[in-house]
């Protein structure tokens, strides 16, 4: 049967379409000018018009639009306007003109009700975009700390040079002491470039310090503040520490998601079967959910199976990966991670501990 519509469902338009009386426009974005496409009642043409990034001129487009259809001899009681989302939007097709054309396309597809026509997202608050930014903050400065000690190594390892522990704090002050196999010193040029790799480094790992000691102290000051508590409830589990808790609650947990489905979608651990006749092949990861969910679970399963060892969960996966091969465990970790990310909804929207785990104190 045909789900019910919602009052806050947004995949549809709780407004009847009145093609006759409803001036529709779709706006492509870009940082030095905009594409607006046109769907005018009682007009012939479908206009498109190109104008520079101004929301004056845009609203003066909409009304000459309008104008245009009254003069006609229609009558517009609604505009609807349509653009993407980002500061420049995202592309759609090869050029601008087939951009609004497939916009276009969405949205009258939207305003008509039509079912799985396109999905809309719900728009984060102020305050819940700015909690994300200091767990994405922190994923960046890892990857760069990661870049940036690669890029050491890799520079000695072209002197022969293999066994400097570049992530000690007093790593520069030894430079001057390396030597190559021939017992050559390092030259002044590559010398300077390691002492500026390793004061950025530094600079990194700080940051990322004061980002991980900033959250603990706005934990201890307000236990009870937003979020904080679906946080501190999640890290008493043993295995998750508070930068994983951050992450699932702030990508994850604190959504309104409808049911333990929604949950496995949105985390991007649901498969993608291909379907043909009598045959049906599993294609993988579906990578339609959230990227960061996606690699934090996983990493978190493998962790699952080594701190709750005595877990429902980790016997589940040791029970079907018994004497299988390392490409089965591998996929069955999905599987695990798809289940404990369902867990740990529950844990923190009903209570529900997950059979057999373990818990810390609370903090």
């Amino acid at each position: 049967m045909e789900r019910p519509v919602k009052r806050n469902d947004l995949s549809r338009s709780l407004i009847a379409f009145d093609q006759a009386t409803t001036l529709v426009a779709v706006v492509e974005l870009s940082r030095g000018s905009w594409l607006a496409a046109g769907l005018v009642p009682h007009l012939t043409r479908q206009p498109l018009k190109k104008l520079r990034s101004d929301p004056d001129a845009l609203l003066g487009l909409l009304l000459r639009w309008r104008d245009q259809a009254i003069k006609a001899g229609g009558r517009i009681k609604r505009i609807v306007l349509a653009f993407e989302a980002g500061r420049d939007g995202f592309w759609l097709a090869k050029t601008d003109r087939l951009d609004a054309g497939l916009l276009m396309r969405a949205v009258l597809g939207w305003l008509r009700g039509e079912p799985k026509h396109c999905n809309m997202a719900a728009i984060p608050t102020v305050t819940e975009e700015d909690a994300r930014r200091p767990t994405r903050e922190r994923e960046t400065l890892v990857r760069e700390q990661t870049r940036a000690v690669n890029r050491i190594k890799s520079t000695l390892i072209r002197f022969g040079i293999r066994t400097v522990k570049v992530r000690l704090r007093q790593a520069s002050k030894h430079l001057e002491e390396l030597r190559g196999p021939e017992g050559e010193p390092l030259p002044s040029n590559t010398m300077a470039e390691l002492r500026r790799d390793l004061a950025r480094l530094q600079l990194i790992r700080g940051q990322i310090r004061e980002i991980e000691r900033a959250r603990l102290e706005r934990l201890k000051r307000a236990p009870r503040q937003g979020t904080h508590p679906m946080m501190r409830i999640l890290a008493r589990i043993m295995g998750i520490g508070i930068e994983t808790a951050d992450m699932l609650v702030h990508e994850v947990l604190s959504r309104k998601l409808r049911d333990q489905r929604g949950v496995a979608r949105y985390g991007g651990l649901t498969g993608s079967p291909d379907e043909s006749g009598n045959k049906r092949r599993e294609r993988g990861l579906a990578r339609a959910g959230n990227a960061r969910v996606r690699h934090g679970m996983i990493q978190l399963a493998w962790r699952w199976l080594q701190f709750q060892n005595k877990s429902a969960l980790a016997q589940w996966y040791r029970t079907r990966t018994a004497g299988a091969k390392p490409g089965l465990r591998k996929a069955m970790i999905v599987a695990l991670a798809r289940k404990l990310l369902i867990a740990l909804w529950r844990y923190v929207t009903i209570g529900e501990v997950p059979a057999g785990a373990v818990l810390r104190p609370a903090i």
